[in-house]
């Protein structure tokens, strides 16, 4: 075990999923990116068993290492950080009593992927702290695997691996069924916008786990290993879905052929047709996947009206949260002023916005 005075830091990013809603689950494939925003999570080993763990704007959770458990009510945004510290411990790695403090810039709850951030930074935290190396990859599973167990979230494994495997300037394009990682340029004269409700949404007592639940049983109808596995001209001839499992299935069986086409347009440059595609992605989620809100579709609306906008869309999980819009680098300060008002005007919120930079994983 390292010395009690021993001192660890870690950076993981925020992710925003560009194109590929709700597929990684599915076995699918995903276009992300690591974003400029994220948290920090340093700290010491400690001899006395007990965990502890100070955010800023959370407050403080103290469990002893003995009676590691998830956590409830207003702790359980500590549970991704105790997750961490049970799969590391049960993966052979002597993680004891450690004091963190948790510390960043990307906001909860907005489909920014803070959960996952905040999971990988604390994994690459105790790693540090006690002198032991994982492969990248590994360090991802172990986070989901924490989030499924102590957070409830039976999440896929794109925001982990997006948070980890970022590099500047480039889209992580993730396939979910063969972990083929790898990374696209990202046109340099473009913009991502982030825009945010001012509506928060919670994963575990929202609807994620339901359409988790739907898309199994769409496949399991279709008699597929996963969504992943049909087409949508194959998927047009079934008439033995019901109307639901067909609105779910067709969004991600249409979601994972944009992320094709996607990757495909991105190495060319071409960030007028990616464009496109996000403007198609976020009109299926609308309707077929049912997981946006007034307030998202209000943001894209009202994004795609300004010149110089190429794209936008919800988010992550949905059901609240944001929308990333893709725009002319020059226009972008423009473009962020011109939305705040517009949305302001229409609900009386100021919604927070702010210009994304491709950024750089976990370090």
């Amino acid at each position: 075990m390292p010395g009690l005075d021993r001192y660890a830091r870690a950076y993981a990013p925020g992710r925003v999923e560009l194109l590929g809603n709700h597929t990684d689950y599915n076995e699918g494939v995903v276009l992300a990116a690591a974003i400029d925003r994220g948290l920090t999570v340093s700290g010491n080993a400690r001899e006395d068993g007990v965990i502890s763990i100070m955010s800023t704007t959370m407050g403080l959770v103290e469990i002893a290492r003995a009676e590691l458990q998830p956590r409830t009510g207003e702790q359980r945004w500590a549970n991704y950080v105790l997750g961490v510290a049970n799969e590391l411990s049960a993966r052979g790695i002597p993680v004891s009593g450690f004091s963190a403090e948790v510390d960043g810039d990307l906001p909860s709850g907005n489909g920014l992927s803070s959960s996952a951030a905040l999971a990988v930074a604390t994994a690459f935290f105790l790693l540090k702290l006690y002198e032991r190396e994982l492969p990248r990859l590994d360090i991802a599973k172990i986070c989901r695997m924490a989030e499924h167990r102590f957070a409830g979230v039976q999440s896929g494994l794109l925001d982990q691996v997006t948070s980890i495997f970022g590099k500047a300037d480039y889209a992580v394009f993730f396939d979910a069924r063969t972990e083929e990682v790898r990374t696209i340029p990202f046109p340099t004269n473009l913009s991502l916008l982030i825009a945010e409700t001012g509506a928060q949404r919670e994963l575990v007592t929202g609807k994620y786990n339901d359409r988790r639940d739907e898309t199994r049983a769409a496949a399991q109808t279709l008699n597929v290993r996963a969504l992943r596995d049909i087409s949508l001209a194959q998927l047009t001839e079934r008439s033995d879905l019901a109307p639901l499992l067909r609105r779910r299935a067709t969004h991600v069986v249409a979601e994972n052929d944009r992320v094709w086409r996607a990757a495909e347009l991105l190495e060319r440059g071409d960030g007028f047709g990616f464009g496109k595609l996000m403007n198609e992605s976020h009109e299926s989620s609308r309707t077929n996947f049912e997981n946006s809100s007034p307030a998202l579709d209000l943001l894209v609306d009202l994004a795609r009206g300004f010149p110089d906008v190429l794209g936008s869309r919800l988010t992550g999980g949905g059901f609240g949260g944001a929308t990333v819009t893709l725009c002319e680098r020059a226009q972008t300060k423009n473009i962020a002023q011109k939305l705040g008002a517009a949305y302001a005007e229409k609900t009386g919120i100021n919604p927070r916005i702010f210009v994304c930079q491709v950024s750089s994983g976990a370090r």
